[in-house]
């Protein structure tokens, strides 16, 4: 089994997502599917077939989040190196096209989220920038061209 690499904070959002799925979800779920069956034909009670397709959502969204978290391995970002870009990096590039400075945060898959600026390392962009330091430049393909970037710095949370 191949272990998934993860932050500590990824890891923490995952238990809690889980543990609220088991503890809060999962027995309200029951309930509505125990006072749908009281009213009766189950064939044609809209509530009771919702509530159903709701615990199937979170019965798999359960079982995933127990294969995560078993195949998580946390990371330790403060004993990383602090020159080159290692998992846990927050990096500042320069888009030499756009002529534009944005910053990035390599994080496990499990846990990456584009629109706050945290991108997978297994991501084309997270592999390219791996082990690079500053003013490094690096191409990635993207699906809107190459794309040339200059690493501006690098801060290891």
């Amino acid at each position: 089994m191949e272990r998934v690499p993860i932050t500590k904070e990824g890891l923490e959002r995952l238990r809690e997502e889980l543990a609220r799925l088991e503890k809060v979800e999962r027995p309200a779920v029951i309930k509505a599917i125990a006072e749908a069956r009281s009213h009766g034909d189950l064939s044609e009670n809209a509530e009771y077939h919702a509530a159903k397709e709701r615990q199937s959502f979170i019965e798999g969204r359960i079982a995933e989040l127990h294969g995560k978290i078993a195949m998580a391995e946390v990371i330790d970002c403060s004993d990383l190196p602090a020159d080159q870009i290692v998992f846990g990096s927050t990096v500042r590039l320069y888009d030499l096209k756009t002529e534009e400075e944005f910053k990035v945060r390599l994080v496990g898959p499990d846990e990456s989220n584009a629109e706050n600026g945290d991108i997978s390392v297994l991501s084309p962009l997270g592999r390219a920038l791996i082990g690079k330091g500053p003013g490094d430049e690096i191409q990635v393909r993207t699906p809107g061209g190459i794309r040339i970037l200059e690493v501006i710095d690098i801060n290891v949370s």
